[in-house]
């Protein structure tokens, strides 16, 4: 049955992150990207790492998603784009994601009811003092190399959104 649930996990992953790919709008691409890293986090959780599988949702599927949402909303393109949102929340874009979603919800209920000694049997347990000592020992310079990638694609998502704005702003007293 594991082996099972793991092959589906990873099938639902391989699609969703081929939608990923060659969906045409942004909007559509991040949903089937957030539907693939919670497949991941399934995958974490089946293999016995629990809290690599919550940092998976939290961190990826929740806020860099979310970060991403507003760096769409930030370069807003005006009328055009508000009509092109609303075209985007009609039912017909949310059915797969939603589908696949629920595929992961079921085989993520399955994998809770049957119990963390099943589920993590063949698997070494990596718990959040593990994971915390080979970030910040072994891992360090990597830590770091990240945060400040992070920090510099913060400032050039508000350098571009800024820039917009004073252009914007100087066209209209140009009138």
């Amino acid at each position: 049955m594991s082996a099972t649930v793991f092959y589906l996990t990873a099938a639902v992953a391989t699609v969703s992150t081929s939608m990923v790919i060659f969906s045409r709008n942004a909007v559509h691409a991040l949903l089937y990207l957030i539907v693939s890293l919670l497949a991941v986090a399934v995958v974490f959780y089946q293999y016995g790492a629990p809290f690599a599988a919550a940092l998976e949702v939290i961190v990826y599927a929740g806020a860099i998603m979310v970060l991403m949402i507003f760096v769409i909303m930030m370069l807003n393109q005006g009328d055009a784009a508000v009509a092109q949102e609303k075209a985007w929340l009609q039912p017909r874009g949310w059915v797969g994601p939603a589908l696949l979603s629920a595929v992961l919800l079921a085989q993520l209920i399955m994998l809770l009811s049957t119990g963390p000694a099943e589920t993590a049997a063949a698997a070494h347990y990596v718990g959040p003092k593990e994971v915390s000592i080979a970030l910040f020992s072994h891992y360090i310079l990597a830590v770091e190399l990240a945060s400040m990638l992070l920090l510099a694609g913060l400032v050039g998502a508000f350098h571009l959104a800024r820039q917009k704005n004073v252009d914007r702003a100087e066209v209209h007293h140009a009138d």
